[in-house]
């Protein structure tokens, strides 16, 4: 049998230059994944002379230490440092550093599961199509008890509201989905990622790359497999920092907002009306009747899958609610409290010298 160099491909066989992708994985304290993730992405059999970067953020639990005894032994993987911690500026910076003449941009998450082959298969997808960027599907895992009741809310329109990229099955064009695989030039022409985004950065991407008519591809070739957060707490803060994300990306671009989101949008301001129910018992009817629909969907979420702890995807899903349409609320009322006052109309008789 022939002799398989550390490039994943046959000895003899000619390499498709067209394949070679930079695959990027931004760490912070990954310290638990990180060998098992990059062993997974190199797992790779259509690969073509992949280099993986480990972009770290100044990880303090042994992730740097892992990476570097790994990148000593295998000339693919690299450890690269990422002073401004964020992910967004990990692909930025590793586009710039290490992109050079290879056509794709492969983004991996350290906090994910994903199949064999995965990088391969992206490639695979975007020269048949034709396509820009081509983003995946999510399916939500959970482990313990509320991460299972997450994990249900986020499988379902409960918790999406009909998202393409976590509920469809089919390939199909899209205007944003889960980042996984750019064209480098075209991401680099459109100055990548806006750092200034700590959430949210993808889809404000996204819509720069269609103003630039870049096509997006959700693939049904491949899916990952994603872990929520396992506390209310921490729930809560995610979902508060992606809606103020997308405030900023409505703001920065002045796009109006999906009929998904705007109904959670609304859920804020119902529970604050909820606080005068004292005054006029009415006022609590919209948080009433949210509450109501959302605790009724997680009931029948759980009968239909037969789980206890999907039962309580209801509340679940009312802490992602709440959280993103309080998110959104402070992002836009800070922004709008910041504006500058418009000068103050002059009279004739005033402004004459």
């Amino acid at each position: 049998m022939p002799a398989t160099p550390a490039n994943g491909n046959q000895a003899g066989v000619v390499a498709d230059p067209r394949k070679r992708a930079l695959i990027v994985i931004p760490a912070l304290n990954e310290a638990a994944v990180i060998a098992s993730v990059i062993a997974r992405i190199l797992e790779d059999d259509g690969l073509v002379d992949p280099l993986l970067l480990v972009a770290d953020g100044g990880s303090t639990d042994g992730t740097r230490e892992i990476v570097a005894r790994i990148a000593a032994d295998d000339r693919r993987v690299r450890l690269l440092e990422n002073p401004r911690r964020l992910q967004s500026a990990a692909l930025n910076l590793a586009a710039r550093a290490l992109g050079g003449d290879r056509p794709w941009l492969v983004r991996v998450d350290a906090h994910a599961d994903y199949p064999k082959n995965y990088a391969s298969s992206l490639i695979a997808e975007a020269m048949r199509t034709g396509a820009t960027s081509v983003v995946v599907s999510m399916d939500t895992v959970g482990e313990d008890g509320f991460q299972r009741a997450v994990a249900a809310a986020q499988n379902s329109v409960l918790g999406t509201g009909g998202s393409a990229h976590r509920l469809a099955t089919a390939g199909q064009w899209v205007d944003h989905g889960h980042h996984a695989l750019f064209n480098r030039e075209a991401f680099q022409s459109i100055g990548g990622y806006d750092e200034t985004f700590s959430h949210n950065e993808d889809a404000e991407l996204d819509l720069r790359l269609a103003q630039q008519g870049g096509k997006i591809w959700l693939t049904d070739q491949v899916r990952i497999g994603y872990y929520p957060r396992s506390t209310p707490g921490a729930l809560w803060k995610q979902y508060f920092s992606y809606g103020k994300g997308r405030a900023r990306t409505v703001l920065k671009h002045y796009t109006p907002l999906k009929i998904r989101q705007t109904l959670p949008l609304a859920v804020a301001p119902a529970v604050v009306s909820a606080l005068a129910a004292p005054l006029f018992w009415p006022f609590v009817i919209p948080a009433l009747v949210w509450a109501l629909a959302a605790l009724s969907f997680g009931v029948l979420l759980g009968l239909r899958k037969r789980d206890p702890a999907a039962l309580m995807s209801g509340p679940a899903a009312m802490i992602m609610h709440l959280a993103w349409s309080s998110g959104f609320w402070v992002q836009l009322l800070s922004h709008l409290g910041q504006r500058e006052p418009a000068a103050p109309m002059l009279s004739e008789a005033q402004a004459a010298p």
